[in-house]
């Protein structure tokens, strides 16, 4: 005997159908707001720009747990290849003076190499006005740890005395160079970094990054040194 066979209309089915439309819609319309896979993020204080959560992915880059990076300050973390730029950026944006911005950056990570990033720093505001919180996302790039010349030890030894504000004399004697050996090595690197006299080459290096940050007196990273 031939059998019909209906359409299932039970209470249940119905509803799944009808929820799945807007999913959908939903999905679509939030297309323009997802990040890239590679990006990770972290919400701070609009105050101080500290850390107040984080996804895990984000304080791994830095060697830290999600709870240990909570606290840490966006400056202490992150630094621009321009010396003071971040902080200008930060300042705005803390102060409701700008609504976002995109930088270039450095960071250190866990066994204490130099990594290069993105970030984006956006304010997010309550409907007052007042502002809750800064959403940062942040993707790590492909770039060198450093945009400077790699230096030999010897040179590098000249270039954190430079920095220093140690003399000719004083470098001469401190590396057991004669004083023409030392004048040779800072030539060379003033042709090399294109710097006109002795400020601009620790300037110039500073501007590349080439320097451990908070540290005096100032040491060459590991990675720019051969």
């Amino acid at each position: 005997m031939a059998t019909t066979s209906f359409p299932d209309a039970s209470p249940s089915k119905k509803k799944t159908a009808a929820t799945a439309v807007p999913a959908r819609r939903d999905l679509i319309a939030a297309q323009d707001h997802v990040t890239p896979a590679a990006t990770c993020t972290a919400h701070l204080s609009p105050r101080d720009l500290a850390v107040m959560a984080a996804e895990p992915e984000f304080a791994r880059q830095f060697g830290l747990s999600a709870e240990e990076i909570c606290g840490r300050g966006l400056l202490e973390l992150l630094r621009s290849p321009t010396p003071g730029h971040l902080r200008e950026q930060c300042a705005a944006l803390s102060s409701g003076r700008s609504r976002r911005f995109k930088q270039k950056v450095t960071g250190r990570d866990g066994d204490g190499r130099g990594f290069h990033a993105d970030i984006t720093a956006i304010a997010v505001r309550q409907p007052s006005g007042e502002m809750a919180s800064v959403v940062v996302l942040l993707r790590r790039t492909a770039e060198a740890a450093t945009g400077g010349p790699v230096l030999s030890a010897l040179d590098a030894q000249v270039l954190e005395g430079v920095a220093s504000g140690d003399s000719t004399v004083q470098l001469a004697s401190r590396l057991y160079l004669s004083r023409q050996g030392v004048e040779y090595r800072v030539g060379q690197m003033l042709r090399r970094f294109d710097a006109p006299n002795r400020p601009a080459l620790v300037a110039r290096a500073h501007a590349l990054g080439m320097f451990a940050a908070g540290q005096w007196p100032p040491r060459v990273l590991p990675e720019c040194v051969r």
